[in-house]
């Protein structure tokens, strides 16, 4: 009997579908398996050599106990009721018997193509290779894996009798779980990796493992997860360029003032106060993105606070001494520098909370040279704070104490892994799969080196904002204890111009929102489109995103924001009108070092201190 044209042309097909599946020289691909093992060999050897120096402690019991105790909390209901547990593990099977039925009827001859039982959500780029859906095995591996996470997470939300924070915590390990297995992250069950891997008889393993070698010995026993070819940058050359001088410096901050580039400028300097949880130059990348040059082209005489990178001489540093040594210190230089005693200031994430906190301090005190504060994708209230709250409770934060007590600070990299932890499916996952298994380079881009670029936590200062903040939330509920006094934002009188960012996951736009009703003045709040970054750095020329005001911060943030009115593009020229509206009176430009001696230029010492 002989075949039909379409049989043998399927059979063709199929034969080359397998073909690109099979070794083709056994000996080159064995040769390179044994020199994968060498280079692996060497991670291992970077990863336990400063262990065995007592170099590196590793605290990984605490974080697997509170998954287990948050896993068994989950356990608890549905394993309570032996109704409620068949019912979930009914549901788990009937996912698995569509995806089994699908599997059968894709390798039917002429069965129609069937429906997927589960598809990936929108933006999910794990499974773009035509052979996610064109191949039947890896067909099959897809929609089980995502019958399996869809399901997990649908245990957490509707699970009763969870605290906020256990169902929280929940969410987050399960989506880390779910991350984790996925079958895009291993070569076997990856189409991709696969092929590329049997193209290069295993080349790209043992690139891929030498790659992981030198970013554990780069990480000092950790692994420092490459995100970006870091070797185009370097600080004050093609990143943090905007021209200026290091006008003070002291034992926690330096303090930059910016050359002008406008003939006369706003009679009020501007002062900067950044998170020390990262470093000032996001807000100074390059030219074309640089909220520090724009400020200064709109006449601003820029004052930028550069956190030191801390280390065990620091440890002592508390948040006291980052107002006093930091933000006061600050507005002492500028009052040097220029003779002001009026300044607008800005902070930013957790440098926006340490100026929120300052205000109600020197508000006490009569310091009163603050004249306007403008928070970038702050929270100073921490009731509905954002991801950052599934690693914090009184468990987890003595943890932390612990850690941080025994050198004086939290090293950097914890803190940048915790970052990357919240957005793992984009941060960790695809540079894993891209360095270790395709041993692909990955390309320049200055935001990502930027993220890199970690700084440790001085033990005493991040003590005091992971218990006054996160945990207790003292600041809104006017209990703080700052140098001997309890400070409230009631006494926070001065003009507020408060930013939130609508898909913001560290400081969420409710979480602002909240916030704004604690001072004791008038509050412009607004909302930018976009995230924690992109949100904030947005120049005008980009033309990307929007922004939305409103009335008075105040009622339920849904009903504000149901009428407020959007606007294209950036709010930075919003931002800038209001500035004017306080105070628009113009002097001739101010050149950093006309009225004090200078310790540097721009960008600093302190900045380029690297983990």
């Amino acid at each position: 009997m002989s075949k039909t044209p379409d049989s043998s042309k399927a059979e063709d097909d199929q034969s080359s579908t397998v073909e690109q599946y099979l070794v083709k020289d056994p000996e080159r691909f064995a040769l390179n398996m044994a020199r994968m093992v060498e280079q692996a060999g060497k991670a291992a050897s970077a990863w336990a050599e400063p262990r065995e120096k007592g170099e590196v402690r590793d605290h990984v019991a605490e974080p697997v106990v509170d998954m287990v105790k948050t896993f068994s909390k989950l356990s608890e209901y549905w394993l309570a009721d032996p109704q409620r547990a068949l019912e979930a593990q009914t549901r788990l099977f009937a996912g698995y018997m569509t995806v089994w039925g699908n599997a059968i009827q894709k390798v039917s001859p002429n069965a129609e193509a069937p429906e997927d039982a589960v598809k990936p959500e929108r933006g999910d780029k794990r499974f773009q290779d035509p052979e996610w859906g064109r191949n039947a095995f890896f067909d099959f591996l897809k929609q089980a894996y995502l019958v399996t996470s869809r399901w997990a997470a649908d245990l957490v939300e509707h699970a009763e009798g969870l605290d906020d924070h256990t169902r929280h915590k929940a969410s987050f390990y399960v989506k880390q779980v779910s991350n984790a297995i996925s079958p895009s992250n291993f070569i076997l069950t990856n189409p991709e990796l696969f092929r590329e891997t049997v193209a290069s008889n295993g080349e790209n393993l043992v690139r891929g493992m030498k790659m992981l070698a030198e970013d554990i010995a780069a990480g000092k026993g950790d692994l420092k997860l490459r995100q970006a070819d870091y070797s185009p940058f370097e600080i004050g050359k093609n990143i943090a360029t905007s021209p200026g001088k290091v006008v003070g410096r002291s034992d926690v901050a330096e303090i930059i003032q910016y050359d002008p580039t406008t003939e006369t400028v706003l009679k009020r300097p501007l002062l900067i106060c950044p998170p020390w949880i990262n470093k000032f130059y996001i807000l100074d990348l390059n030219p074309q993105k640089s909220f520090i040059r724009w400020a200064i082209e709109q006449g601003h005489t820029v004052f930028v606070i550069s956190w030191i990178n801390p280390d065990e001489r620091h440890g002592a540093k508390g948040w006291e001494a980052y107002i006093r040594e930091g933000l006061q210190y600050g507005l002492d230089m500028i009052e040097k520098a220029t003779g002001e005693k009026e300044v607008n200031a800005i902070g930013y994430c957790v440098g926006g909370t340490l100026l929120a906190a300052a205000l109600a301090l020197l508000a006490q005190e009569g310091d009163n040279r603050i004249k306007s504060a403008t928070f970038f994708t702050t929270q100073v209230d921490f009731t509905h704070a954002g991801d950052l709250k599934v690693f914090v409770d009184e468990d987890q934060v003595a943890a932390v104490e612990k850690s941080m007590n025994e050198k004086g600070y939290l090293d950097g990299t914890k803190m940048a892994t915790a970052f990357n932890m919240l957005r793992s499916g984009d941060l960790i996952w695809p540079y894993v799969i891209n360095n270790y298994m395709r041993g692909k380079d990955p390309l320049p881009f200055d935001l990502l080196y930027w993220n890199a670029d970690s700084t440790r936590m001085a033990a005493a200062n991040h003590s005091f904002y992971l218990r006054n903040c996160y945990l207790e939330n003292n600041l809104t509920r006017g209990v703080m204890e700052l140098a001997g006094r309890t400070v409230s934002l009631a006494d926070v009188t001065i003009p507020v111009y408060n930013l939130a960012s609508k898909e913001d996951h560290i400081a969420p736009a409710l979480s602002v929102f909240l916030g704004s009703q604690y001072f004791g003045g008038d509050v412009e709040f607004v909302m930018a489109g976009s995230g924690h970054i992109a949100g904030v750095v947005n120049p005008p020329a980009a033309k990307k995103y929007q922004y939305w005001t409103g009335g008075k911060p105040t009622g339920d943030f849904g009903q504000w924001l149901a009428s407020a009115v959007e606007h294209p593009g950036s709010w930075w020229t919003h931002w800038q009108h209001w500035i004017e509206t306080q105070d628009d009176t113009l002097v001739p430009a101010r050149k950093p070092g006309k009225n004090m001696k200078t310790l540097g230029d721009a960008p600093g010492t302190y900045v380029k201190v690297r983990v």
